[in-house]
């Protein structure tokens, strides 16, 4: 996953893009960490029975200067990208993927472009 002003959830047919309205702030209360380097990393669990299972889990990465960003679903550990649109569970990680995503776009901090 490379830093792009628009991205695709391996598997998912949306692309996001970062909101022109985006703000440090946001980023923090929707639970954003900062890193050394100034990134922004969300993480979130995408299975809906517990939260503390060491399972898949959505994570966003944005850029310091808020213009670029990558989005993917991974492994456990965060080092494979993974399709759940296929495979066991596949409603249960979408509808979890899907309330995330509706509350960064609530928030303005993506968009969804539309397809042509």
């Amino acid at each position: 996953m490379a830093y792009t002003k628009e991205a695709k959830i391996l598997g998912d047919n949306r692309i996001f893009a970062l909101s022109t309205e985006i703000k440090k702030y946001t980023l923090r209360d929707v639970g954003f960490t900062e890193s050394k380097g100034g990134k922004f990393v969300l993480e979130r669990p995408l299975d809906p029975t517990s939260p503390y299972n060491a399972s898949i889990k959505l994570k966003v990465t944005i850029s310091s200067d808020l213009k670029t960003f990558k989005i993917g679903v991974t492994s456990a550990n965060g080092l494979k990208e993974i399709n759940i649109f296929k495979g066991s569970d596949v409603e249960k990680h979408v509808e979890q993927l899907n309330f995330i995503i509706d509350n960064l776009k609530e928030r303005d901090i993506l968009i969804e472009k539309k397809l042509d």
